[in-house]
């Protein structure tokens, strides 16, 4: 319609979400690592470590990088199965697969959606996300699909953006969210993707409904843990 003005990409819901995510990595893939290294303060690879070290991963183990993004998780996956092991990556977005596949030759990425993995189920020792479950169309749907693809016993490891407890810290984190984030995406040419990216961490789920839709999915021994003052949030938890 004439005149007619789009739907925020943070206010999209259903397929209109997925669609709409998935056209702004694809726009944002080259500059992606670089900004994430300068809003992170460069710590998103130690925070990576230790879901690693979470997940328990031994030589030879089978371990599923969903969301993957440019694929910053194979590395640390790869150094825990060792060459015997497997690490596959899975993302809806070709540009950034394309990325991951160049920074990890011999992992196996793959183009799927985290609601509808193409992969069968009782495979994978364990599985990590990393920023990707506020990204999903539908979270409860991609916490089944996670246990359905885990082995008995697999872990799941979760990182994601959070709000934090503290309202004072929170008041601060998310002007400071909303004001500079959005002008470092524009220096990029990515203005509405680092609007997107403050927005939609005031909209996503809280710590203990994640932990609730984990439980639903069929997860045991669940637990979270905050980092970077409570902006991060990192969930755990094992297939039942």
């Amino acid at each position: 319609m004439p005149g007619a003005v789009s739907e925020p990409i943070w206010d999209a819901e259903g397929e209109r979400k997925r669609s709409s995510v998935r056209r702004m990595f694809a726009e944002i893939a080259p500059s992606y690592d670089r900004l994430n290294g300068i809003m992170s303060l460069s710590l998103h690879g130690r925070w990576r470590a230790e879901a690693v070290r979470l997940l328990e991963l031994g030589p030879g183990d089978a371990a599923l990088d969903l969301c993957c993004g440019t694929g910053d998780f194979m590395a640390p996956l790869w150094r825990a199965v060792g060459p015997k092991g497997l690490v596959v990556g899975v993302d809806f977005c070709l540009p950034m697969l394309q990325i991951a596949q160049r920074k990890s030759p011999d992992s196996s990425p793959a183009l799927g959606d985290a609601c509808m993995l193409p992969i069968g189920s009782g495979l994978f020792d364990a599985v990590c996300v990393g920023w990707g479950m506020r990204n999903v169309p539908d979270v409860d749907a991609a916490h089944r699909e996670v246990a359905r693809v885990l082995k008995p016993g697999g872990r799941f490891v979760s990182l994601d953006m959070a709000r934090p407890g503290n309202r004072a810290v929170r008041a601060v984190s998310e002007w400071v969210f909303n004001t500079f984030t959005p002008k470092l995406g524009a220096l990029f040419g990515s203005t509405e993707a680092y609007t997107y990216l403050p927005k939609s961490t005031q909209r996503f789920w809280s710590r203990e409904r994640l932990a609730e839709s984990m439980d639903a999915a069929g997860f045991e021994s669940i637990g979270f843990k905050d980092m970077m003052l409570g902006n991060i949030c990192m969930h755990w938890g094992t297939k039942r």
